[in-house]
């Protein structure tokens, strides 16, 4: 199978053109050759610049499919539908849960949940705007593919090369052991998925053309942001105790805190169904420390500092003895 990845040297892409070269299709790569130099070697490249429009490199080459994962707004995915023309066999676009509408959503919710209404007249990522551009790229693909569009929604992704601090905070957080302060109730239901397991579902929709949409959702049995931690701590050899405290002052977007709960608890049956795998969460997370103590535990830019977590339990303690 002849692949093109729009993208593919980044966390997500990363994964995909691992997985496809594993199973042994021929994959090219199109980006603006700036990150990830060093990997794939060996691997055809094609350069261009999405935010310029720049497809020119499109215009020669035919592939089984195209794998989509820097498509951010509908300009992105016109143009390089245009730029290929007829000559891609499928287009796989990877979306996001945040173009699902979040009022009125119960547990196990399906890929059939109502999608917020596209956005067209911006092209300024935000946390108004992510999901409702992700769903007019969605319903363009949709428009120009029909049967042969495949859109895969993650949830949280985690795994090595993780550029985000989300997950890799807990992970090193609860290396450290000690007393844990978790600003949210730690019964909320989290839902990850590997960045492998991602990355064998795509490339075993595209072997049997599936059309539709998955969600890419793990792991395997379900987990809370306690229980996490505490596998967190298991699988470094670490000692911790969980300290609920007060979300006041916490910063914006803390590590998988969610006000939703049931944003975390939609049903893999479909994607479970057509192939996704699921690497059991102590494995991903132990990959996660591994790999972060290799690139050295750089600063993150998520969650407290240890300087900033100290205070938080010394205004905890002192809240529990005046009480």
């Amino acid at each position: 199978m002849r692949i093109l990845v729009l993208g593919g040297t980044l966390f997500v892409g990363r994964a995909i053109v691992d997985e496809a070269l594993r199973t042994g299709a021929e994959v090219t790569l199109f980006g603006r050759g700036k990150t990830g130099t060093e990997l794939f070697p060996g691997v055809p490249r094609l350069f261009g610049e999405r935010e310029t429009g720049d497809y020119g490199a499109l215009r020669d080459g035919s592939w089984d499919a195209v794998v989509d994962v820097s498509g951010y707004v509908p300009r992105h995915v016109g143009q390089a539908m245009d730029a290929l023309g007829d000559r891609a066999g499928r287009y796989l676009f990877v979306s996001s849960h945040a173009v699902y509408q979040r009022e009125g959503v119960a547990p196990g919710s399906t890929e059939d949940t109502p999608r917020r209404p596209p956005v067209r007249d911006t092209e300024e990522l935000s946390e108004d705007t992510y999901g409702p551009l992700k769903v007019a790229c969605e319903d363009d693909v949709l428009a120009r593919y029909g049967a042969r569009a495949t859109i895969v929604r993650p949830g949280r992704v985690a795994g090595p090369y993780d550029p985000a601090d989300a997950v890799p905070y807990w992970v090193r957080r609860a290396a450290r052991g000690g007393r844990v302060a978790l600003p949210a109730d730690p019964g909320q239901p989290v839902q990850l998925i590997d960045s492998r397991d991602l990355a064998r579902l795509v490339v075993r929709l595209l072997a049997d053309a599936r059309p539709g949409a998955f969600h890419a959702v793990g792991p395997d049995e379900p987990t809370t942001l306690g229980g996490l931690i505490e596998t967190c701590a298991r699988v470094a050899g670490s000692e911790t105790e969980i300290v609920p405290v007060s979300p006041a002052g916490r910063p914006p977007m803390f590590p998988l805190v969610r006000p939703q709960w049931t944003t975390q608890q939609r049903s893999p049956a479909r994607a479970r169904a057509a192939g996704l795998p699921a690497t059991p969460l102590a494995v991903t997370l132990a990959d996660i420390l591994a790999w972060d103590r290799g690139r050295g535990e750089p600063p993150l830019r998520a969650g407290y500092s240890p300087e900033e977590e100290r205070a938080v339990l010394a205004r905890h303690d002192a809240g529990a003895v005046g009480g």
